[in-house]
């Protein structure tokens, strides 16, 4: 018989901080071991924490209007990249330029100076690029990320 498992609580431990916003990513001496073998990849997906939206109210958000697409409708977060969520986890693929020690050295990464980074995996384009996508009009309009 399987455990129930209560489904509002989940433990996160952040494996390592961003550092000169978009270039470089510390990782914390005890996960340094984690990142064998990732010069191997061009890409990575990084996901963190929107730690400068973490509040309660913040975290009471379910409808959003996102703001860096001109015209978008108000949309449900979920259907949106808003950093005003229920869980603030931000997702960003960015590009894997170097290692140096324990820090990654990155470009394209969204994440703010100081963004807890909660994990990191390899980018690997026959899973994660998905050709024909569909995506609504309001959400090609505006930035990459």
């Amino acid at each position: 018989m399987s455990k129930l498992v209560d489904r509002r609580k989940c433990h996160l431990h952040s494996i390592g901080v961003v550092e000169k916003d978009i270039s470089r990513i510390k990782i914390y001496p005890e996960f340094c071991e984690g990142i064998e073998g990732l010069r191997s990849y061009s890409h990575i997906i990084v996901l963190y924490w929107f730690h400068q939206r973490d509040s309660n109210e913040e975290r009471k958000t379910l409808k959003v209007v996102p703001r860096r697409h001109p015209g978008a409708p108000q949309v449900g977060v979920f259907s949106s990249r808003s950093p005003s969520r229920p869980n603030p986890i931000g997702l960003c693929v960015a590009e894997l330029q170097d290692i140096k020690n324990c820090t990654l050295i990155v470009k394209g990464l969204d994440a703010i100076e100081g963004s807890p980074i909660i994990d990191i995996k390899p980018y690997l384009p026959k899973v994660d690029s998905i050709p024909d996508a569909k995506t609504p009009e309001w959400a090609l309009r505006g930035p990459e990320t």
